[in-house]
């Protein structure tokens, strides 16, 4: 089965060609950092009109780089959401035309749902079930993972995600959009042990998250200080050191509440490499496995929902035969709620 992926729930355009038999034939990825750059975030009109304008050239890329026309096309996957309403309208719209135009099925996507699959896409892939740490954007939760479409949550953030602490952090550190690879950066040159950040919710006893209190005890620490620029690294480190040691401890919780043993990381933050230096430290330690996807398929892609889409079309008895004739998104969505079918 060959599988178009179409990615557009914020800023980033992704589209992808996936072959149930052959892999990951193509991906190409349209980034929007320099558009929203100047306004130290994403502008959501903005946002949709760049969609608009990029996703025809990079279908054409991957259909060319994968080898493959449209007519060899057996499904679409396009991203339902959650995310911005009008980004999401781009990419479901013009899966939904495609695929009637062909007479092929259009299958909705939740986002987070790409993400925690999107392991399977590595060399070294995990075998169900597995515990899943989302780490992508404004989300932060653990889930047990049974298959495809059985996912149960184990915990989540009370407040801000990982990644948004990162952005916010970042900001008030006077850096550069995007926040988080810019203070992940800055952190390499800060010196250990010059602050020492709390630990929000680590021995709470339960698997859930809170980051906000540690977005503030960062601006109070630097409002106690002349902030020049090794003292802003020296921040920064502490900061980055704070947030790995709380994804680390939840992490090992829960494997322990579950009893299993394979670990997967997944989501933009997934990609920090003190983050993953932390977590590899915990598994020789504790004798879990860790996963991840490939580096360049951590953020959003197209790869990850042709993945996924592919997956739950190979779990539909005999599988839809024609296309749908409509569409919807769905901005705020419950990656448990999801369920096994195709459209929840």
């Amino acid at each position: 089965m060959i599988v178009l992926g179409i990615e557009s729930s914020c800023d980033e355009t992704g589209l992808a060609v996936y072959d149930s038999d052959r892999g990951l034939l193509a991906h190409a990825l349209h980034s929007q950092i320099s558009l929203h750059d100047e306004y130290g975030g994403v502008v959501p009109e903005l946002a949709s009109r760049d969609h608009i304008r990029r996703i025809t050239p990079l279908l054409r890329d991957v259909l060319d780089r994968s080898g493959t026309t449209l007519g060899d096309l057996d499904a679409i996957a396009y991203t339902r959401g959650p995310g911005l309403a009008g980004a999401l309208l781009v990419g479901a719209g013009v899966a939904a035309s495609l695929a009637y135009g062909l007479d092929i099925p259009a299958i909705g996507i939740h986002h987070l749902e790409g993400h925690l699959l999107s392991p399977l896409l590595a060399p070294d892939r995990p075998a169900f079930p597995f515990v899943a740490l989302l780490v992508s954007g404004g989300h932060t939760q653990l889930m047990r993972v049974d298959g495809v479409g059985e996912y149960t949550l184990l915990g989540e953030t009370v407040d801000d995600a990982a990644g948004e602490a990162f952005d916010k952090t970042a900001k008030f550190l006077g850096l550069p959009y995007p926040g988080g690879p810019a203070l992940s950066a800055l952190a390499e040159r800060g010196h250990p042990g010059k602050f020492r950040f709390p630990r929000p919710m680590i021995a709470s006893g339960d698997l859930d998250f809170s980051f906000s209190g540690l977005k503030t005890a960062v601006v109070t620490a630097c409002r106690e200080i002349r902030l020049n620029e090794q003292a802003r690294a020296d921040v920064a480190h502490a900061f980055q050191e704070a947030v790995s040691d709380v994804l680390a401890v939840k992490c090992t919780a829960a494997l322990t509440s579950t009893g299993l043993t394979d670990l997967v990381v997944a989501g933009g933050v997934g990609a920090n490499r003190r983050l993953r230096a932390v977590l590899a430290q915990r598994a020789r330690t504790e004798g879990f496995r860790l996963f991840y996807p490939p580096l360049e398929l951590c953020t959003d892609n197209g790869a990850m929902i042709a993945l996924a889409g592919a997956l739950r079309l190979a779990r539909l008895s005999g599988g839809p035969a024609t296309a749908a004739r409509g569409f919807s998104v769905k901005p705020r969505w419950d990656l448990a709620s999801v369920g096994t079918m195709a459209d929840s």
